[in-house]
């Protein structure tokens, strides 16, 4: 196992510190269950139209059937190279891995860039379906994916929400996944941890987790869900200096009509103001073991991430298998794949070769 802690600044370590108190909310109560997987028909992947997504650098979006899903996603890279599948946070797209794919396609990978639930013009097959934002969802989600396109193993990328996917489909199906890139590292957490209070200085960066446990908060992100979304990127990367340009082109995929659903969904469910579907029972008491990970993994911290997210030392024992951490210096915030997408794609590359 490999620590590059490197960055020893003052700044830093007091920015570690107390992100540290965030542990308290990733593991939790111990129990006992059976990975699940859901059985999912085998369509090929066909080209659509996005009507809730920005054009991709990479042609016209393709989707394919996939569990409770339409999915839509972006695809480069030679079509019988080894998988790369990058998932992508709140309140951001698929756009963030628009410079990482074209270095990884150009070492030979199939890179694919899905839209979660809730995001770009990925829709539910059936308007009956709940919307649901449970992390055991959203990493079942990524497995249906691979089962409709038939890849059988893929190495796994992913920052915010998506590296709570990668994460969980790391943990609970390790034979699906060659490799792991997570950006903030172990992510998995359940609604016991959830249950237990902060110190005053975590809870405040969680204000909005609050704010969408309340109608007003629900009301609010409906309302001005691109302006909500715009402050977010700026508070998690305040030194990132975006244009409208970039903003505007990752919102579109907030128009999606599911999305205030997955999102106040999620939010609410890690305070257990909701409950998930019982179809996800057994994941979720698997999950509130706070299972190691032992896929070759590479977990990335930037410098200047202004978000909620655990210390390094923290975590590190969770992930038992071949290990680096990397912290990615020059005013980096939290959506690294954008901000850094060199580092990125050379975590994934060097990840997949551990």
């Amino acid at each position: 196992m490999k620590m590059a802690l490197q960055d020893t600044t003052g700044k830093t370590c007091r920015r570690l510190l107390g992100s540290s108190l965030l542990a308290f909310a990733l593991f939790g109560v111990l129990g006992a269950a059976q990975a699940q997987t859901t059985a999912a028909a085998q369509p090929a992947a066909t080209t659509a139209g996005a009507t809730h997504a920005s054009p991709s650098p990479f042609g016209p979006l393709k989707h394919v059937s996939a569990g409770l899903l339409n999915v839509a996603y972006a695809e480069t890279g030679p079509a019988d190279g080894p998988v790369v599948i990058l998932l992508h946070g709140w309140p951001y797209d698929i756009h963030s891995y628009d410079e990482v794919a074209p270095l990884l396609a150009a070492k030979g990978y199939r890179v694919l860039m899905p839209y979660a639930r809730g995001y770009g013009d990925t829709h539910f097959l059936s308007e009956k379906t709940l919307r649901n934002g449970q992390p055991a969802a959203l990493a079942s989600d990524v497995i249906d994916f691979m089962d409709a396109l038939n890849i059988k193993q893929a190495v796994l990328g992913g920052y915010d929400w998506g590296a709570r996917s990668a994460g969980i489909v790391s943990a609970l199906w390790p034979e699906r996944v060659k490799a792991l890139v997570s950006v903030s590292g172990y992510l998995i957490g359940n609604q016991a941890a959830g249950k237990n209070p902060l110190p005053p200085k975590a809870e405040l960066q969680w204000w909005y987790q609050f704010y969408f446990a309340t109608d007003r908060g629900r009301a609010g992100y409906e309302k001005n869900t691109h302006d909500f979304a715009k402050l977010i990127w700026q508070l998690a990367s305040p030194q990132w200096a975006f244009d409208d340009a970039t903003f505007e082109r990752s919102a579109k995929a907030l128009d999606n009509p599911d999305h205030v659903d997955i999102t106040v969904f999620n939010y609410r469910w890690r305070l257990g103001l909701v409950q998930g579907e019982s179809r996800y029972d057994a994941l979720e008491q698997k999950l509130a073991t706070a299972p190691s990970i032992s896929v070759p993994t590479i977990t990335l911290e930037g410098d200047a991430n202004g978000a909620p997210h655990p210390a390094p030392e923290d975590y590190a024992k969770r992930f038992t298998g071949k290990y680096e951490f990397r912290l990615i210096s020059g005013g980096i915030g939290h959506n690294l794949p954008q901000e850094d997408p060199q580092a990125f794609a050379k975590a994934v590359i060097d990840a997949d070769h551990l």
